[in-house]
This record gives structure tokens, C-alpha cells and sequence, in this order.
């Protein structure tokens, strides 16, 4: 029973580090990666669908990616798609390809996406210690129902309590990469 909430902790705590991954993936280095563009939603024949759905996204070079269309229609939905979004590309048309060049990072705007990034990561700190409150209110339950012993729940606190330090540390680690790879020039 104890085993099974520390599972199910574990679990969620995982998805929240997954969850930063996409959020961190989302704030753009001065590298191109197609996974920039993820949060965009064009419209579709009436319906809204995700940029990836629609066309293909490359990386041309270290600061340019390149958008296909696979409806050729689609080309000004797309462009005018990037350009509502608040990453700040200005895309270029050439024909049936779009082109993104990725201006260079300032100081100013890096430290933005610094800013943004700690934000993201103190969000999943907070999902984690939530995580860890709901598994130990389900061991506290059970001592209630004289289902474990006060020394089954002391040690359960303290198993919970070290799963939630591993991924608290992973949130740590991964803000310090995604901040060192900001920082680069």
C-alpha cells in the first residue's frame, strides 16, 4: 500500500520534470530547433492545428529554419501564425518556402528567458512538493484507519521526502543547463 503511493508519487513527480522539458524547449537559445515553433496553431480550414501538423519544420542552419507547407495554400496562414506569436520571428517567403531566421540574443532578452526559465522550474518545485503533500495526507489516511504503524508512516514520510529531493534536484540541474545554454554566445 505505502509502496504503491510512493510509485504513484514518483510517477507524477517524473511527468513534472517532463513537463519542464517541453516548457524549457519552448524558450529558444540563439541555436534553430524546430521545437521553438511547438506552442503555434495555424488555422486550418476553420479549425486550429498545431504548426507541426500542417507542415515541416527544419533546421537550415545554426540560426535559420525552414517551414514547409504541406498545403501550398497554407503559406500565409503559417506566416501570419509566426508573426501573431510572441517569439518574435519575422518570417520570409520565398515561394512555397518560409524561411525563420532567429535574430541573435541580447543581453536583455536572454536574461528575459532566464527569467522565464526560473519561473518555469519554481513551477515545477511547486507541482513536486504538492505531489509530496497529496502521497503523505494518503499516508496519514492510513495511519487514520490503523492500516500501518507510526514507525510504517515515519518511514514512508522520510522515503517520500528523499524522492521528492531526487527531483527537486533534477529541476535544479536542468535550469542550470538550460541557464548555461542561454548564457552561451
Amino acid at each position: 500500500m505505502i509502496n504503491d503511493i510512493k510509485q504513484e508519487a514518483q510517477d507524477r513527480m517524473s511527468k513534472s520534470i517532463e513537463s519542464l522539458g517541453v516548457a524549457f524547449n519552448k524558450i529558444r537559445t540563439g541555436r534553430a530547433h524546430p521545437s521553438i515553433l511547438d506552442g503555434i496553431s495555424v488555422s486550418y480550414y476553420g479549425s486550429e492545428s498545431p504548426l507541426s501538423q500542417v507542415a515541416n519544420v527544419s533546421v537550415l542552419d545554426a540560426r535559420t529554419l525552414s517551414i514547409s507547407a504541406w498545403d501550398k495554400s497554407m503559406v500565409p496562414e503559417i506566416e501570419k501564425a509566426i508573426m501573431k506569436s510572441d517569439l518574435g520571428l519575422n518570417p520570409a517567403t520565398t515561394g512555397e518556402l518560409i524561411r525563420v531566421p532567429l535574430p541573435p540574443l541580447t543581453e536583455e532578452t536572454r536574461k528575459g528567458f532566464i527569467k522565464h526559465a526560473k519561473s518555469e522550474a519554481e513551477g515545477a518545485r511547486v507541482a513536486i512538493r504538492n505531489i509530496r503533500r497529496d502521497a503523505l495526507g494518503q499516508v496519514k489516511d492510513l495511519l487514520k484507519e490503523k492500516e500501518i504503524s507510526e514507525d510504517d508512516e515515519r518511514r514512508a514520510q522520510d522515503d517520500i521526502q528523499k524522492i521528492t529531493d531526487k527531483y527537486v534536484a533534477q529541476v535544479d540541474e536542468a535550469l542550470a543547463a538550460k541557464e548555461k545554454d542561454l548564457m552561451e554566445i
